[in-house]
């Protein structure tokens, strides 16, 4: 197996995972913090520049739910893939092992990402109401 391949199968999953929860900080997170930081004209500056936050942050249910459901498939994709063999060549089982845990701790960064969002979009507006 060529090293691009076992790179792919052993970290795309993790990966999407960890970048859709991002966009979870991206939606809901980054404007509270502002807002609370004092940063209002800045904020107000970027969904000048990128209108595409307030669809984001309009449909916060859709962002965290399909973020959610890309974590739940890389979790499944790991489980499933845990007892896969690694290659016989020394060097390869060696990178096979690093990816594996590379790809672990993308997996668990994604989570904790996702619930820091979770809890700026939906938890601290109902404690501080």
């Amino acid at each position: 197996m060529s090293k691009a391949k076992l790179a792919l199968r052993e970290t795309a999953a993790p990966a999407i995972a960890l970048i859709t929860s991002i966009s979870t900080l991206v939606c809901c997170t980054l404007p509270a913090v502002m807002i609370t930081l004092g940063m209002g004209a800045a904020l107000s500056s970027l969904i000048t520049n990128v209108p595409q936050l307030i669809w984001l942050s309009a449909h916060k249910p859709l962002v965290f739910g399909g973020s959610f459901v890309l974590l739940c498939l890389a979790w499944g994709v790991r489980y499933l893939t845990r007892n896969m063999p690694c290659p016989a060549d020394p060097a390869q089982a060696k990178l096979c092992s690093r990816l594996r845990a590379i790809g672990g701790w993308v997996l668990y960064i994604g989570v904790g990402v996702w619930a820091i969002g979770a809890f700026s979009a939906f938890v601290l507006p109902k404690l501080l109401a």
